[in-house]
């Protein structure tokens, strides 16, 4: 009989072989995911809730919304010149009326005393000035007279005189005839002289006078019209065709000089003034465009011409006209919303404005990639804005989608999985 043998026992068995190779692979897949895998946090989004844009290019139109208040083209204001107590209201707010039509008719006892005053002041300094007028013309004419008896004088003196000389020559008449006849030929020859001079003087001076005295009078004349136009203020009267508008008066009132007592609006076209942040001020000026569409989709172009630099509540304003033609049914006091052009437009490449901006700031979006499945973070740089686009300055490329709906319940995930 055969001794038995001792067999040799196997290192790697079956079992171990597996054991090891099992943990291998386990290590290897931990490894891996350690290594590999993608650890960034994701949420799953159901699509239905979230909205998706596709970035393109095209024209930007920087522009701001705002509100427009209608008004008529033109308004003139009534101010009461003078003071007083409503005497009649002539017309009633709202009405049609004509350039002349009295509005308001006032009364002032007190203003009436005080022109009646002033009408017989000047009626007087006229007649002074017609009183010292005929004092210069009777001075003219005395001085006239006098050059005349002068002459006369003269003309009597000269014969005599040389006839004097002839026979004092001639040694028939004495030598104090003679003298008694050149003295009254001198004595009217020199004041003939000063007679004509001072005629002359007088003359000239009459007519600097004249022409003072009748400057004054017509002065006169003219102030007396204006205070005689005085009681007419108290007549509040239309300057222009249009409709009147004024606060709720009553007879009997009493009104002060100054006060505004209504308004003549020019309905025929309206204007639309519009109030802007002031941060706006130095990117508006006259001329630049608006426009306006109308519930039934018509698009009516305004241009700015006014502004008003004044700033108020943080707000100044400006006037705009329509260019072509005024939208119909429109009425004084109704609000309009228009769209205020801010430059030139131009190509940029646009993202449509959304919900997103709020948690992001403008500075990163989620991309949805192609298969649509997922969508991840990416860093962006966004420009100007308007209330449909914002100008994208850098990270987006044609054909990007983008979330553009609130993020506000992606938390911090950076991988949104669509679902």
């Amino acid at each position: 009989m055969g001794m038995d043998r001792q067999l040799k026992k196997k290192t790697w068995t079956t079992k171990k072989v597996l054991a090891w190779g099992g943990g291998a692979v386990l290590t290897l897949l931990i490894l891996y995911s350690l290594i590999f895998a993608d650890h960034r946090s994701k949420l799953n989004v159901e699509l239905e809730k979230i909205t998706v844009y596709e970035v393109e290019q095209g024209d930007f139109q920087e522009w701001i919304p705002e509100t427009g208040i209608v008004q008529p083209i033109e308004t003139y204001y009534l101010d009461a010149i003078e003071g007083g107590i409503v005497q009649e209201l002539n017309m009633e707010t709202g009405t049609m009326v004509k350039k002349g039509d009295a509005l308001i008719t006032l009364t002032n006892s007190s203003l009436q005393l005080e022109v009646l005053n002033r009408e017989a002041q000047l009626y007087e300094q006229i007649n002074n000035l017609r009183t010292s007028r005929l004092l210069l013309d009777q001075n003219t004419q005395n001085l006239e007279k006098e050059l005349a008896e002068v002459d006369y004088q003269l003309q009597l003196a000269t014969p005599e005189y040389k006839r004097q000389k002839e026979l004092y020559e001639e040694q028939v008449i004495s030598r104090k005839e003679y003298e008694e006849a050149k003295e009254r030929f001198d004595y009217n020859s020199k004041r003939r002289v000063i007679v004509a001079d001072a005629y002359k003087q007088e003359l000239q001076l009459k007519s600097v006078q004249l022409k003072q005295l009748n400057d004054s009078e017509a002065r006169m004349w003219k102030s007396l019209e204006a205070v005689s136009m005085i009681l007419n203020n108290l007549v509040i009267k239309a300057p222009k065709d249009g409709q009147y508008a004024s606060e709720q008066m009553e007879i009997g009132e009493s009104v002060q000089q100054g006060e505004r007592l209504g308004q003549i609006d020019i309905v025929n076209d309206f204007k639309l003034r519009v109030a802007i942040d002031e941060l706006y001020l130095p990117r508006i000026s006259v001329g630049q465009v608006a426009s306006y569409e109308s519930q039934a989709g018509e698009i009516y172009k305004l241009e700015i011409t006014k502004v008003y630099p004044s700033i108020t509540n943080g707000n100044f304003e400006v006037d705009m006209e329509f260019l072509d033609q005024t939208p119909e049914g429109i009425k004084r006091g109704q609000s309009l919303r228009i769209r205020v052009e801010l430059g030139n437009p131009g190509q940029a490449l646009l993202l449509a404005t959304g919900g997103f901006f709020q948690s992001t700031g403008g500075n990163w979006v989620f991309i949805v990639d192609e298969s649509g499945s997922q969508a991840t973070k990416r860093d962006i740089k966004l420009g100007r804005k308007n209330s449909l686009h914002y100008e994208v300055l850098e990270g987006l490329k044609p054909g990007d989608n983008v979330i553009t709906s609130s993020y506000d319940n992606f938390g911090d995930n950076e991988i949104l999985v669509l679902k």
